[in-house]
């Protein structure tokens, strides 16, 4: 089973702790890659210069990276752009033709690599991509937030209630174990958050979550969400947010703060082959297939986003 797939070996960059993806702002990132103007919307979203520099670092062209919460689809965008082949997931009806979309525009200018979309949930990746068990490169996803998330436990509550964030974490990257080949790495982006004026160990959970599905911790990262400059950070921020945030901590007494970073969790499957115990459901990923179906369904797809490939292509131009 290993004879298809190398063993890990030297990065194609230096490994550092500290990534310099703020230098543009989230919306100037958005802008610059192209994507639908619904991206915006998807406010659990990875940055594309963070996804960017995490398939780069930790992916070679012609790998798999999967994103079993995918969103808008940013880091299918950045993954088929970066010549891998990209897979995402989504349980919310209303990310599915986002991140359609965006795939197609990543097709359209040119990205040669195959990449789908598929409306379920994250807890069903193993049975929907059995086919590709032991394949794929990298899992990169982002830690999202429910609105219950930050509610305090009661006694007597038992097990983690499945709106905790960690509790889904941890669903979900057991259930894509499977799927990952020896040596392949997951990592999981944590947006530091507050509740009523004190910082929440989300790193901590995440943490837990990846050693609970068997997963070996190898990193953990700062990305940046400020620019970079000299030896100074310099936060994307208008002075209307500014204005807005000293606000809000006069009024309730609590520190308010201006993100600059997230945080990065890396894992790594152990080398060993994986036990694959999966419903075997084979999904075509490269070769003739895939290329047909994604032949098949690109006119279609423009045609439906004709209005975002118009504006793609204003932008562009």
């Amino acid at each position: 089973m290993n004879a298809g797939f190398p063993q890990p070996c030297a990065r194609p960059r230096p490994l550092i702790s500290v990534w310099p993806t703020g230098q543009l702002d989230s919306q100037a990132q958005l802008a610059e890659g192209g994507y639908v103007p619904e991206t915006a919307q998807d406010s659990g979203r990875i940055p594309p210069a963070v996804a960017a520099h995490a398939i780069a670092t930790y992916t070679r062209p012609g790998d798999t990276v999967l994103d079993p919460d995918c969103g808008a689809g940013i880091v299918l965008t950045e993954a088929l752009r970066a010549g891998r082949h990209a897979i995402g997931l989504t349980g919310q009806r209303r990310w599915w033709p986002i991140a359609r979309a965006n795939v197609t525009a990543a097709k359209y200018d040119g990205a040669a690599a195959d990449g789908m979309v598929l409306e379920h949930p994250p807890a069903t990746a193993a049975a929907r991509l059995a086919g590709l068990a032991g394949h794929i490169a990298l899992i990169l996803t982002a830690l999202r937030p429910t609105a219950f998330a930050h509610q305090p436990r009661r006694p007597g509550d038992g097990e983690a209630a499945p709106d905790d964030p960690a509790a889904r974490l941890r669903q979900t990257l057991s259930e894509c174990r499977p799927l990952l080949r020896p040596g392949g790495h997951v990592i999981v982006t944590i947006r530091p958050r507050r509740h009523r004026g004190y910082l929440l160990d989300l790193t901590g959970p995440v943490s837990e979550a990846g050693e609970a599905a068997g997963l070996i911790p190898t990193d953990r990262c700062v990305a940046l969400l400020a620019e970079l400059r000299g030896d100074r950070l310099i936060t994307h921020t208008s002075p209307t947010q500014r204005r807005s945030a000293g606000r809000r901590q006069r009024a309730t007494g609590h520190p308010a703060t201006l993100v600059v970073h997230h945080d990065v969790a890396v894992f790594r499957a152990p080398a060993e082959a994986a036990q694959v115990t999966a419903r075997p459901v084979p999904v075509p990923m490269a070769g003739s297939l895939s290329r047909h179906l994604i032949r098949r369904h690109l006119p279609e797809e423009l045609d439906l986003e004709h209005g975002h490939q118009a504006r793609v292509q204003r932008s562009a131009a």
